[in-house]
């Protein structure tokens, strides 16, 4: 497979703060690469000259990018009724949670439209991800 087949995006709401956005896409890198395919990793063990080992680094671009909180929801919605597009969401429970039992109970007793997503990861084939997050500005420090 090609690098440039598939893609990772990670999608920040504009309004997070840059300490945060690390944050959140710091958890939802983990959840991506936990619960994606065999296929998203590079060589697992990179040795270099001294004999030292590396660990390896997803073979396939990570992009993030920002936008405004409507957007970010509109676009967690489209990846997630595309069954070949693995996502994290961030909804903001997750800030205001202290415990994973804490943080079950306050997403589980929300609808999903009621909930405010911070950021969230999508990893796909390339062409899926980029209808989805194509024109989305590239996050920076401003």
């Amino acid at each position: 497979m090609n690098y440039e087949d598939r893609k990772i995006v990670g999608i920040i709401a504009s309004n997070v703060e840059p300490a945060v956005a690390l944050n959140i896409i710091g958890h939802l890198a983990i959840s991506i690469g936990k619960y994606s395919d065999e296929e998203i990793m590079g060589k697992a063990e990179i040795q270099d000259k001294s004999g030292i080992k590396h660990l390896g680094i997803s073979k396939f671009p990570f992009i993030i990018t920002k936008v405004k909180q409507g957007k970010l929801k509109n676009a967690i919605d489209v990846a997630k009724a595309n069954s070949n597009i693995l996502v994290a969401d961030y909804p903001k429970d997750m800030l205001e949670t202290k415990t994973d039992e804490e943080l079950v109970s306050s997403i589980g007793s929300k609808e999903n439209d009621k909930l405010e997503y911070m950021g969230a990861v999508l990893y796909g084939a390339s062409k899926e991800i980029d209808e989805i997050t194509g024109k989305f500005q590239l996050w920076r420090i401003d």
